[in-house]
């Protein structure tokens, strides 16, 4: 596992096993905010073990981005913490989230979640913000939507650094989420002054990288929204969609461990549905004698 200390008392870590997914330690003069948990309990661990033996200090506070696996399946492994996420998270975790995990507690080959149990958001909110005092840094919780409809981010406000969750990544992802919202989550990161942005995935975005990175990832995002609407008037949408790859829509494909052609054509399948069922409804409510332009 990485870690870095990112500034005075903040620190991040990312996995080496599961998509480059990171988390985040706040450290303050008596206890510790962990933001979001990695993929694997053991991977986990060793973040709780660091907190342990170096910080000698209690968690507190398990906040989390958002109620994705990868992001809050360790919650359990911080049982003196309470929770706090969006009130939707807490929703999704006890809902998909538990069905979720026990169908991968299914799978007999892999027994690396047979203890995990999911505990959700018990400190929750929905709008506006939430602040969290830590020593003398304010944790500005506030929801950033996009990557999926529970999103939040978290603004260490005196050192100007965002823990953006999946919200921002090397390579957008909406298949759980909306296009239209993600841009608005991506322009208004853009202009939020930030010294460091966490992204949920990938490495630590510097300040004199974040206004290239935003540009990236917009370009991105309206590529693929164009892409998907010239496939969607095909008969068949679906049958050509090699064609549309992901380095002639502005990425690489060797992003997040060679995960972003995946990723890739998960947004691109998504869009295409969303587009040809839009297509469908409309069809359905205009009669044929009246026409729009």
């Amino acid at each position: 596992m990485l870690r870095e200390r990112v500034s005075d008392n903040v620190y991040w870590f990312q996995s080496e096993i599961y998509a480059q997914v990171t988390a985040g330690v706040i450290a303050g003069p008596q206890w510790v905010v962990v933001i979001d948990t990695l993929a694997l309990p053991e991977e986990t661990l060793v973040i709780r073990e660091f907190i342990e033996t170096e910080l000698r200090m209690p968690v507190r506070y398990v906040i989390n981005t958002h109620y994705h696996a990868d992001h809050c399946w360790g919650n359990y492994l911080f049982p003196d913490a309470m929770v706090v996420g969006h009130s939707l998270s807490r929703k999704e975790m006890l809902t998909s989230g538990c069905k979720a995990l026990e169908a991968a507690r299914l799978n007999k080959q892999n027994n690396v979640y047979r203890n995990v149990h999911i505990i959700p958001p018990q400190l929750t909110f929905d709008q506006g913000t939430l602040t969290l005092k830590v020593g003398k840094k304010n944790l500005i919780l506030m929801p950033m939507g996009g990557h999926s409809h529970d999103g939040i981010a978290i603004l260490v406000e005196e050192d100007r650094v965002l823990f953006a969750g999946d919200s921002f990544m090397p390579m957008p992802y909406i298949v759980d989420g909306d296009l239209d919202d993600t841009v608005v989550s991506i322009k208004r990161i853009g202009k939020m002054g930030l010294e460091n942005i966490i992204q949920g995935h990938g490495d630590i975005i510097l300040r004199g990288e974040i206004e290239s990175a935003v540009k990236e990832n917009l370009a991105y995002l309206a590529n693929i929204k164009k892409a998907a609407r010239k496939a969607a008037r095909r008969r068949n949408p679906f049958e050509r969609l090699d064609e549309v790859s992901v380095e002639s829509c502005g990425k690489s494909r060797v992003l997040l461990g060679g995960l972003a052609e995946d990723l890739h054509r998960g947004n691109m399948k998504a869009l295409i549905r969303q587009m040809t069922a839009d297509h469908t409804r409309t069809s359905k409510v205009i009669p044929n004698d009246v026409r729009i332009l």
